[in-house]
């Protein structure tokens, strides 16, 4: 009866192939304490990072190791692709995209070169994140291994 009162439930899929851990898991404050929003993180086997939501590409970082996409329902999810890759000032990353672009969940974004990052980054984790900006009261995450594209969080 009071079905509309309900919140909508919004689908994040992962951008990635491979395992999907808790946030707290990832080895930096920002991320593990959850000072820029919450969400979870991919341990990534695939090196095409795609969109993990319907919507507008907000930001691509000019080092191509980050991007936000933010859909028409209010959520806005930002991928960060490894830890400290922005002082690889963009080497072993492939822009695929631009910012103001519509993309639909599994468009390409960004290619990696992996080994590139085990290299010379601190980690290839890969957080995924809802911004604090996001109409979001509840998030059930889903730990395991994924392939691109599968649901890793519901939201509502």
């Amino acid at each position: 009866m009071f079905g509309f009162l309900k919140r909508k439930v919004r689908e994040v899929k992962a951008p990635a192939d491979g395992q999907i851990v808790a946030l707290e898991s990832v080895n930096d404050e920002v991320f593990s304490k959850k000072l820029v929003g919450d969400g979870v993180a991919i341990i990534p086997v695939s090196n095409v990072f795609t969109a993990p939501i319907d919507g507008t590409i907000t930001k691509i970082f000019s080092t191509n190791h980050a991007y936000s996409i933010r859909s028409s329902k209010d959520l806005e999810v930002m991928v960060h692709i490894g830890l400290d890759t922005v002082d690889l000032n963009g080497a072993g990353f492939e822009r695929l995209a631009k910012e103001g672009d519509t993309v639909v969940c599994g468009d390409e974004i960004i290619r990696v070169d992996l080994d590139a990052l085990r290299e010379h980054a601190k980690d290839i984790i890969t957080p995924v994140i809802i911004s604090d900006e996001s109409d979001v009261k509840n998030i059930e995450k889903n730990l395991n291994i994924v392939k691109s594209g599968d649901i890793i969080m519901e939201v509502s």
